[in-house]
């Protein structure tokens, strides 16, 4: 059964008893139902105390840098979300001498805590349905680039408003319900996060991608940060030396005490994207033209990355945080292909579309129908060209990860002219030296990998002109021709000045494969833009369709990255006919990395396994069981952007930090099962004993108070 609510869709009688382990809700309209539910699962917060109070529980979570979640659990603003969130900033402070992604990483003071470029969190203060003052705007007669400028100049405007109040404060608004509803979100961003404490790599990231999406899992993946603030105004503030830790109106209570089999579990965080409502037509789409290509584009790229990096150890730190980013995209397209066709998603769609087709033709006052007939013919012309555009950004644009097509890009996109304004001759481009993120053997083989692939997947004639070079000049050989590229290009000269209204840029090499490309996308871009705004209706149709016809049960709106809540239990699943367990124990981490030097991704310095296997892990061990529990299971619903999420307790407190899905979860983002989906939390009891016996970081284990 589905879930989910907009308030003017519930009806005033009774609805049935709804599935305690599906659903991604907004917070601030709730509905009592939904609540009562959780109270009978376990769940004995005051429901004001979930959103509306100023000890609300929504105030200790926060958007995590606008790609992961995390929660504050002290009074000097601790947070911690996941190892794999704080990736890429512990990478950037690690070197060959101070190697923080290998060796972990402890601040013992305020002072060793280390300031973050571009990373911040964000604080939900309130948020509002702006359904009716949007639609009076008139934005169902407006294609989506319009609507995407009038989104914008309302944003814009609302947030200069609220800014004549606070100027700490934005706002964004956001649509729900596949545009049917639109929701305005106020937030609050603070800028100076600083990284306290990491673990090594070896158990923050332990299992790798052997163990990625899978169960039983004993990752210890957790990272801490802090958030500084204006001393003076405890408001957010640009990093200073002379900010002081921020003092939150809520945190989180960390709690000791564990939990059983069906116990009630809820995240609270930050949800990507899901697409439940999509048509059966747009799951084909998914799984053939955009998950298909993406998994085989990336299993070549990664091949290539994994050779260099475990060759030279400079090189893997400057892609660890690429590789695992691209890794983990990879393993969802596969698994999510996997899930589609063994449970036949499509057919179960088509088989819902037609009750939907059957209800419609006897449905009085519709305002709009589903027409099925065009949504079928507007994908069959998508879905060739997406599976085309999809290959493309994977082997050139940013998801490429290749420095030398990034750059020959950004030359197209905007880059700052430097120079004199009134001299356009002397006027220039010049890219940042960022020698330390890319390796030029990696980056050079890589490209010549994906030329070749890209060639290999998709007609002749998406080639880019570029590709008569590399078989008239270079007899098809595409590593002469990316040597080719990279010297003779200035593109990728340190420093270089390069001056764009000259004779010699418009000959260069790098500038040319770059315009070739953008030739290429603009047509792609093209072709697609004239049929995603009728599919994008048709779809819209659709959500209201269901909404319609299902008006006596509540509906969630897909995850669009704002705050929600999911609840359920502490729960097993069945795992190739056995009982999974909902829980792991240190003597099976031992287990596996005692096969370390034949499983690299089981690797773990001496000292890990000799505090993996201690005989007594004092007030962190369960009290029940006696073992010291790492990993746990529930069925709460989560999907990308959860990554970080904290896992409450019924009394609200903090068991755990959610960090993956099982292997059967990872159609959740069209389809979510009950059955076997699975949320992956690692127990909060196991982060509190690495900070401890590990760390020696008695003054974080004073400050969090744990109880």
């Amino acid at each position: 059964m589905k879930k989910g609510l907009t308030m003017s869709l519930l009806v005033a009688a009774s609805i049935p008893a709804v599935h305690a382990d599906e659903g991604m809700w907004t917070l601030y309209n709730l509905p009592q139902q939904v609540y009562e539910t959780m109270q009978a699962e376990g769940f004995t917060m005051p429901y004001n105390d979930l959103y509306n109070s100023k000890n609300s529980l929504k105030n200790a979570v926060v958007n995590f840098s606008g790609f992961c979640s995390g929660v504050v659990v002290s009074p000097d603003g601790l947070v911690f979300t996941n190892h794999h969130c704080g990736f890429e900033a512990i990478r950037s402070h690690s070197t060959v001498e101070h190697d923080y992604m290998l060796n972990g990483f402890v601040a013992n003071s305020y002072a060793e805590e280390l300031p973050n470029k571009d990373m911040f969190v964000s604080f939900m203060k309130e948020q509002k349905d702006i359904t009716d003052y949007i639609n009076a705007q008139h934005i169902d007669k407006l294609n989506s680039d319009q609507k995407a400028l009038l989104i914008d100049s309302l944003q814009n405007a609302m947030t200069d408003s609220i800014k004549k109040i606070d100027s700490t404060l934005h706002i964004d608004i956001d649509a729900f319900y596949e545009g049917n509803k639109w929701y305005a979100t106020t937030y609050q961003d603070f800028t100076d996060l600083r990284l306290v404490f990491t673990v090594p790599k070896s158990m923050g990231k332990f299992g790798g991608e052997t163990d990625n999406w899978m169960w039983p899992r004993q990752t210890c993946d957790f990272s801490v940060f802090r958030i500084y603030a204006d001393p003076k105004t405890n408001g957010p503030a640009a990093y200073s030396k002379d900010n002081v830790p921020y003092k939150p109106e809520r945190w989180a209570q960390v709690s000791l005490q564990g939990y059983q089999d069906k116990d009630y579990a809820m995240t609270i965080g930050y949800p990507g994207s899901t697409s439940r409502y999509l048509s059966s037509y747009g799951i084909q789409e998914r799984r053939n033209s955009l998950n298909t290509p993406m998994a085989q584009v990336r299993g070549v790229k990664q091949e290539v990355m994994q050779k260099h990096m475990r060759a030279d150890e400079g090189v893997r730190i400057k892609y660890d945080s690429k590789f695992a980013h691209s890794a983990n995209y990879w393993k969802n397209s596969l698994g999510m292909n996997k899930c589609i066709d063994s449970i036949g998603l499509i057919n179960q769609k088509q088989i819902f579309e037609a009750k939907i087709r059957a209800w419609q033709d006897t449905a009085k006052d519709l305002e709009h129908k589903v027409d099925f007939d065009l949504l079928a013919r507007l994908y069959k012309k998508r879905m060739e060209i997406s599976y085309v555009l999809t290959n493309w950004s994977e082997s050139f644009s940013r998801r490429s990860d290749v420095e030398f097509s990034i750059r020959a890009l950004k030359l197209n996109n905007g880059m700052e002219v430097k120079g004199p304004k009134d001299n356009a001759k002397k006027q220039y481009f010049q890219f940042e030296d960022n020698s330390n993120d890319w390796d030029a053997p990696l980056d050079k083989e890589v490209l010549a990998t994906l030329l070749k692939n890209y060639r290999e997947h998709v007609n002749s004639k998406y080639l880019p002109k570029f590709y008569q070079t590399i078989d008239k000049k270079f007899g098809g050989n595409y590593t002469e021709y990316v040597d080719f590229l990279y010297n003779k290009s200035i593109i990728m000269k340190k420093d270089a000045k390069i001056y764009f209204n000259s004779k010699s840029y418009k000959k260069d090499p790098g500038v040319i494969y770059g315009e070739d490309l953008m030739d290429i996308r603009e047509d792609l871009r093209e072709g697609i833009g004239l049929l995603n705004d009728s599919i994008d209706e048709q779809e819209k149709y659709l959500c209201a369709a269901k909404i319609r016809m299902e008006q006596d049960l509540p509906h969630y709106s897909d995850a669009n990255f704002t705050m929600r809540l999911s609840y359920g239990q502490v729960s097993s699943f069945d795992l190739g006919g056995k009982d999974s367990g909902y829980y792991t124990v240190a003597e099976s981490i031992v287990e596996k990395m005692k096969k370390g030097e034949k499983i690299f991704d089981y690797q773990a310095e001496p000292i890990m396994q000799q505090l993996m296997s201690e005989k007594d892990f004092g007030q962190y061990q369960d009290k029940k069981t006696g073992k010291m529990q790492l990993c746990f299971l529930t069925n709460n619903d989560i999907t990308g952007g959860n990554s970080g999420s904290p896992m409450f307790n019924g009394k609200g407190e903090l068991i755990g930090l959610a960090f993956d899905g099982n292997w059967d979860s990872l159609s959740s983002d069209i389809n979510f099962d009950s059955r076997l989906a699975r949320c992956i939390g690692v127990d909060i009891r196991y982060v509190l004993y690495m900070i401890d016996k590990w760390g020696h970081a008695d003054r974080l284990i004073k400050e969090i108070n744990a109880k």
